[in-house]
């Protein structure tokens, strides 16, 4: 596709360039897409501002319509999606479907919300008089998509705001843009009305930088990196506008004496590997009691050893695929050997995969790890599992908290005194107990500190969209 999606139609950028998408497990082109401008954000920006004015007016039984449409269409065609996002993204089969099931499971969730927008009522400190606290929709929305999950994402960045009455323009990945052109493609044969959605593809420098400053974008969300996100918050800073920001990770997960230690090696693989490792929820960094240790790394051991990677796309019972690009390959390369060369140990993998096409890297277990590496305390976004021993649990709570991020905990325990603690006590935005890093729609995904600000699904994620007006009305004003 060489056209962005702009007020209901498919329209020449103001670029000649184009974005070149590879399939990460191959290296095989499979698709190109425009390289957009800022010239193309404006006229995107302009008309979602236009469009978001007649649709705030709609009621919200059909904004809500239009959320459950979206979700059966994803539904009807769902193995295109996830062929199309194996392709793209490197996900495996069963992960890709799991990312497609999960967006249409949020469009109904999402529908939910047409007939919840909430306000209030308050007494006042006058005679005939009523508060009215009323929620409306703040307007237009930018968002920025990443690659590792370009469809559970993007729609994340879409359908609450479309509920709530905001029209939306979306900056896809240049990793990943296939699937956001396969949305502007669904939604444009379900007729929504032109200028609600809007796809603009490009670099963040330019379009990235564009949405998030320009004047009639009342809220920038976006998914990503710290640094980006920085500079999202300083684009925005210029018009001052409501930012949603969603940035990296670095989970510390503890496994107590008290673990079952089956259980948490098993947990702690998947959550490794899943996605290759990039996800900001993922397990980055194990603490493990010294008690417990041994037996751990040993089990670990063997079960990263067993861990099958290759092209999902040729064999779907594989249960790693690649990482995503050559850049995110020489990352980890070197995010390894440094740790090597701070003398911590590698006992399974440690090398980039050179047998074949694609940017894969070897399941890998570090171990002897100190908690001031790097390595334990810098985003990896690879599957690479860094693993060091604590002595008590006021010890690996202060370390796990020692961290410039806040998105995703865990701890492995059967001690219940253990798990209030670390509930209670570990600063992060999520805090899993003896199971997978893995949000629920209707929770709330936020972190704290350099991990980002606001947050996304149920209803704490809807009120972002959300903007407040309190009306004071008089009555009965002549008995005064």
């Amino acid at each position: 596709m060489n056209k962005l999606y702009i007020n209901g139609d498919w329209v020449e950028s103001t670029s000649n360039e184009i974005i070149t998408v590879l399939n990460p497990a191959t290296e095989e082109v499979i698709g190109e897409v425009p390289k957009g401008t800022k010239e193309d954000v404006d006229r995107a920006v302009d008309g979602a501002f236009t469009a978001q004015k007649k649709w705030a007016k709609e009621s919200g039984a059909t904004r809500a319509e239009v959320a459950r449409k979206i979700g059966e269409a994803i539904e009807r065609d769902k193995e295109e999606w996830i062929r199309l996002l194996v392709q793209e993204q490197g996900k495996t089969m069963a992960y890709a479907r799991g990312e497609i099931d999960k967006s249409i499971q949020y469009c109904h969730y999402m529908a939910g919300f047409g007939l919840r927008m909430e306000g209030d009522t308050l007494p006042s400190e006058r005679e005939n008089e009523m508060l009215l606290v009323l929620k409306k929709p703040i307007g237009v929305v930018g968002g920025i998509v990443p690659w590792n999950f370009p469809v559970f994402v993007m729609l994340r960045k879409v359908i609450p705001p479309l509920v709530a009455g905001c029209s939306v323009v979306i900056k896809p990945s240049t990793e990943t843009p296939l699937t956001a052109y396969k949305f502007a493609e669904l939604v444009h044969e379900l007729g929504l009305a032109p200028g609600l959605f809007q796809l603009v593809p490009g670099s963040g420098s330019e379009v990235g930088n564009a949405i998030a400053a320009h004047e009639k974008v009342s809220l920038v969300t976006m998914t990503g990196s710290f640094p980006a996100g920085s500079k999202v918050m300083e684009a925005a800073a210029t018009n001052v506008k409501k930012v949603n920001l969603e940035l990296g990770g670095k989970a510390p997960v503890i496994v107590t004496q008290n673990a079952d230690i089956d259980e948490a090696v098993e947990h702690i693989v998947q959550s490794r590997i899943v996605n290759t490792g990039q996800v900001c929820t993922n397990a980055e960094r194990v603490y493990v009691q010294e008690s417990v240790i041994d037996t751990f790394n040993e089990k670990m051991a063997d079960r990263m050893k067993a861990v099958k990677y290759g092209d999902p796309l040729k064999d779907s019972s594989v249960e790693m695929g690649p990482l995503i690009s050559q850049d995110q390959l020489d990352d980890v390369v070197s995010a390894v050997q440094e740790a090597k060369d701070e003398g911590a140990t590698i006992v399974v993998g440690g090398q980039a995969v050179t047998d074949r096409k694609g940017f894969f890297f070897e399941p890998t277990v570090i171990t002897n790890a100190k908690h001031e590496m790097k390595i334990m305390t810098e985003e990896i976004f690879g599957p690479v599992l860094p693993i060091t021993s604590y002595e008590t649990l006021d010890q690996v709570i202060d370390w796990a908290n020692d961290s410039e991020y806040g998105l995703s905990s865990s701890i492995f325990t059967n001690d219940y005194n253990e798990m209030m603690r670390a509930i209670n006590e570990l600063n992060f935005g999520e805090v899993y107990v003896n199971r997978e890093h893995d949000e629920a729609i209707h929770g709330y995904h936020a972190g704290w500190r350099k991990s980002g600000v606001g947050g996304a699904d149920g209803k704490y994620g809807f009120e972002d969209y959300l903007a407040t007006t309190v009306a004071y009305l008089q009555y009965d004003r002549n008995k005064q």
